[in-house]
């Protein structure tokens, strides 16, 4: 098995010090980010690099046998929007994504300007299927 190196990983940097450094606003959206994420997936926030905030362990092993460790979910506050990794997947069907609010979607991630724009328990509702899928994968590979 090819064990890949990450360019980002887990870090001991604090995730208060790294919210203290945004903005008013901003900081105010990641709180509720932290508080939401850690009730999703039951998993105290760690820095990943400088600026991504991720919650609970994932190990990766890909078909092409490539392993990486990653979180199961984060968010990461950038410029352009909050970006909401969901590492099982952001599967919004039009129903959803309509209950959800005012988003992006690219790849496993939601990409949100200001937490306002969406419905918060909508977004956990996507968080909470996101991390199910990633732990039923995980547990299916351990049988």
């Amino acid at each position: 098995m090819v064990q890949a190196k990450n360019k980002t990983t887990a870090t001991g940097a604090s995730v208060a010090g790294f919210l203290k450094g945004l903005d008013a606003g901003r900081r105010k959206d990641c709180e509720a980010l932290v508080k939401l994420l850690t009730r999703v997936t039951k998993a105290k926030p760690r820095m990943w690099g400088p600026s991504i905030v991720g919650f609970g362990d994932y190990h990766y092993l890909y078909e092409s046998g490539r392993e990486a460790d990653w979180f199961l979910a984060g968010f990461s506050p950038r410029k352009a929007a909050l970006t909401i990794y969901l590492m099982g997947g952001a599967r919004l069907d039009a129903a959803t994504a309509k209950r959800l609010g005012r988003h992006k979607t690219g790849g496993g991630c939601l990409y949100v300007r200001k937490l306002e724009d969406v419905d918060a328990k909508v977004l956990e509702e996507v968080a909470r299927a996101s991390v199910a899928r990633l732990r039923a994968k995980a547990k299916e590979k351990t049988q």
